[in-house]
């Protein structure tokens, strides 16, 4: 069996992905968290967990013996918080990337996953953004971000390891109480019977991909001999006003109201994906759609309904 790690393997993305794998019966999964934004409990028995932030260079050497594998996906994920304290963003998304590169390298890992984003790094850029557009990014997120892809390159180039940085969308589904993206805050204003409030007129485009789909993507290059940048997406551009009528005909009969307030500086217009080159190089193929990964979300948080139950 083939030794993995996965850094915030406790968050969203993370406990999707080790319970993906674990269903594969082919990896022997360690997972480090420092336990922010989810806890080690609820995964798996199997998997071997470890307390820890990535920024602990001692403990993220003893992880690493033996590990042929990293998916790197713990990270500061907060555009606006990012732009109120970007020393810590920085602290996090570069040098915690930066210091497990070096000691991925000096434990003899083989490949390195690095999760990164699309709209944050190339900023208010024509879409569908490729891999091949030029990266303006907006906020100290975004470039904290492009600068981990540098280094993923970097160590590709002058140390022969094989790195791959997986550009996501705005991931959305099961498990992701604790996020502050769109879908998730959403879900929680109306359990709460809060307004939802809307930046801008809504006509702001997004590519909204399901996590189980997700997942599957990045399992899917895991095994292959690729490298370089993927964007990972639905590859479908849809309004937040649509979003907001495809979750008020998910949820009826329950009401809530929207609130419209100016645009916030620092996020982005309109960003969608071509998905084209993960498509033909390792056939990743998005398959659901709004409706059904809305509902399927729905269907967890009603379960939920609470922090403290999101983690039991």
């Amino acid at each position: 069996m083939k030794k993995i790690l996965i850094t915030g393997g406790a968050g969203f993305i993370g406990t999707n992905l080790a319970e993906e794998l674990l269903n594969a019966k082919d990896y022997d999964i360690v997972v480090v968290d420092n336990e922010c934004m989810g806890k080690l409990a609820r995964l798996a028995p199997q998997i071997k967990c470890v307390k820890a932030d990535i920024l602990d260079q001692e403990t993220m050497r003893s992880v690493l013996q033996g590990v042929e594998l990293v998916v790197h996906l713990a990270a500061d994920t907060q555009v606006i918080k990012s732009i109120a304290e970007p020393v810590k963003n920085f602290d996090v998304n570069v040098v915690g990337t930066f210091n497990l590169l070096r000691l991925s390298y000096e434990a003899g890992v083989s490949t390195f996953v690095n999760a990164s984003t699309g709209g944050a790094i190339l900023g208010e850029a024509a879409s569908p953004i490729s891999e091949d557009t030029p990266a303006k990014p907006l906020s100290p997120y975004g470039a904290s971000k492009l600068a981990a892809e540098g280094y993923c390159s970097a160590f590709s180039g002058a140390y022969g390891m094989r790195t791959l940085s997986l550009r996501f969308s705005n991931v959305y589904g099961p498990g992701s109480f604790h996020k502050n993206s769109v879908v998730a805050h959403f879900f929680k204003q109306i359990l709460t019977n809060k307004e939802l409030i809307v930046y801008g007129d809504g006509s702001q485009i997004r590519d909204y991909l399901y996590v189980g789909d997700l997942v599957k993507g990045i399992h899917a290059v895991m095994q292959t001999s690729l490298s370089g940048v993927y964007q990972l997406g639905s590859g479908r551009p849809t309004t937040l006003n649509r979003l907001i009528e495809t979750i008020r005909n998910t949820i009826h009969p329950q009401q809530f109201k929207v609130r419209y307030e100016p645009y916030r500086r620092g996020e982005i217009h309109t960003t969608y994906c071509n998905i084209d080159k993960a498509r033909n190089e390792f056939q990743f193929d998005p398959t659901t759609q709004l409706a059904q990964g809305i509902a399927n979300c729905w269907e967890w948080f009603q379960k939920i309904r609470s922090f403290e139950n999101a983690y039991i």
